[in-house]
């Protein structure tokens, strides 16, 4: 790392994680000798020390997600050769569990949607779950869906792996030095500032992680994002494992599983999660561990280690217990802010930092470089997100439900339940009258079908059929198709752009 302060940069990058580092190489990668990336501590150390180093391409839904991940993959597997540094990754294959017809049904589509992309994923029986994973308890498993591919890094190995290519590149790394501020004038990035001094520059990322927030709100930029615990347990070491064996998950058991140390890595995510430091996360914590609650723990961690019974009989090395950071639709926060040119953000990974790193990297880089994405994001892009949901009431209730949706069945239609009623319409209550079922839409309480004058709107069970109430969806667009409907748009957005309007000659 380098000891030496610049006065001036092209692009500072803030936050030394898997992220930071990962903008980092890929602006050096692009030509951009001239970036600065400040660690206010040493690399690795918020978040990324103690990821589980998953490198699943299996998952998503998103086009664009799936290629992050694909890019992130290869990037890892040839990062080593390219700069001497060991990334960790050994493709020993990654197989998702099915044990409920409604989670079949999903993961069937998943594949059928991630082969269209490219991830090589199969549907295996039982039996070949069991051949590949002999641990895992496999009588009541409809199917597994097994990619070759995929499998594991060491996170802090692929950072330093990402680090050294950016120094080797020409850009300058600096452990030590935490970013106070971001220096604007007009509205534009023009440094930052720090104990040891100001850095002028003409572009910022934010890649601080869960700092993230803190950081942006001094520019007035919001970025909604809430660290909460999250846990895994390491065993002692067991005979009967192989380091070879793929990483195993069964979301329906709310864990993934796989060799850590010649022992087992049981990894959590748990229907019902805590939020950790509303108010906000310490400055000083590095390399730090949240002391782990038991009892609230105790069922969750029952019902994984049901799916690998053995494993109970192991001595318990490790309750695990950090914070991660994530977001209110459980999507990235990426893109260049509403509020200051050239402050971009790239913060909010949801537990998926390492196995979407590389991609999310290189494309932020490629949009600082470029002045505009080569990918769709509309998904991720941070102009999504509105500043009320930053505020510390709607974090500390609808971060438990983010968090509780990573392993939930992800049924078409599920609306959002918590920090509701944000904003109503004038129509609203005209809406209500006739019976409307609402979903957040953008912040906004928006009809989704109405079940008809006087009548209160039922939902029915989730399903990936058809809804109960598919015949008033249908009257609803016949009435539209085939006469006259007023409609509430209160939800959609009006942009006005920054680009000046040539004077008249």
């Amino acid at each position: 790392m380098s000891a030496h302060l610049p006065t001036q940069a092209r692009a500072v990058v803030i936050g030394g994680g898997v992220i930071g580092c990962s903008v980092a190489y890929h602006l050096a990668q692009l030509g951009w000798r001239d970036t600065v990336l400040l660690e206010r501590d040493r690399l690795t150390s918020g978040t990324t020390w103690h990821a589980a180093g998953l490198m699943v391409t299996f998952g998503s839904t998103s086009e664009t997600s799936t290629e992050l991940r694909k890019y992130t993959r290869d990037l890892y597997a040839r990062l080593e050769a390219e700069t001497g540094q060991a990334t960790g990754f050994r493709p020993v294959g990654f197989i998702e569990v099915a044990s409920d017809a409604d989670r079949l049904e999903e993961y069937r589509r998943i594949s059928a949607f991630n082969r269209r992309c490219g991830v090589d994923v199969h549907e295996i029986s039982p039996s070949q779950v069991k051949e590949l994973f002999p641990l895992a308890r496999v009588d009541d498993v409809l199917a597994g869906f097994y990619v070759k591919g995929d499998g594991r890094a060491d996170p802090v190995d692929v950072t330093m792996a990402l680090a050294k290519g950016a120094k080797l590149k020409g850009a300058t790394l600096i452990e030590g030095v935490a970013v106070e501020d971001v220096v604007v004038e007009n509205g534009r990035v023009t440094g930052v500032r720090t104990a040891q001094g100001i850095i002028a520059c003409e572009y910022v990322v934010n890649c601080a992680g869960m700092w993230a927030r803190q950081l942006a709100a001094k520019n007035g930029i919001s970025v909604p994002l809430q660290a909460a615990e999250h846990y895994y347990l390491i065993t002692d070491k067991l005979s009967a494992i192989d380091r070879s064996w793929p990483v195993l998950e069964d979301p329906g058991c709310h864990g993934y599983y796989r060799e850590e140390g010649g022992g087992m890595m049981v990894g959590l995510f748990e229907p019902v999660c805590a939020p950790w430091k509303i108010e906000g996360a310490p400055h000083d914590f590095s390399f730090g561990e949240i002391p782990p609650d038991w009892e609230r723990m105790t069922p969750y961690l029952e019902k994984a280690l049901s799916r690998v019974p053995e494993v109970k009989e192991a001595g318990l090395k490790k309750l695990f217990c950090g914070p991660e950071s994530f977001t209110p639709d459980l999507r990235p926060i990426v893109g260049e802010s509403p509020e200051v040119k050239n402050y971009f953000v790239a913060a909010g990974l949801n537990s998926i930092g390492i196995l979407t790193g590389g991609g999310l990297g290189r494309a932020v880089a490629q949009w600082v470089v470029d002045g505009h994405p080569d990918v769709d994001v509309t998904g991720m892009h941070i102009d999504r997100l509105e500043p009320y949901q930053a505020t510390a009431a709607y974090r500390r209730t609808r971060t438990v439900e983010s968090l509780g949706m990573v392993y939930a069945c992800h049924y078409p239609f599920k609306p959002m339940k918590t920090a509701r009623d944000a904003r109503r319409s004038p129509l609203y209550g005209e809406l209500e009258k006739q019976g409307a079922f609402f979903r957040d839409v953008s912040g906004w309480e928006t009809p989704d079908w109405y079940a008809g004058a006087g009548r209160v709107a039922e939902a029915g069970p989730l399903s990936f059929g058809r809804p109960a109430w598919w015949p008033h969806w249908e009257a609803e667009h016949r009435a539209a198709r085939e006469g006259v409907i007023v409609m509430d748009m209160s939800f959609m957005s009006k942009f006005r752009s920054r680009v000046a309007t040539p004077a008249a000659s």
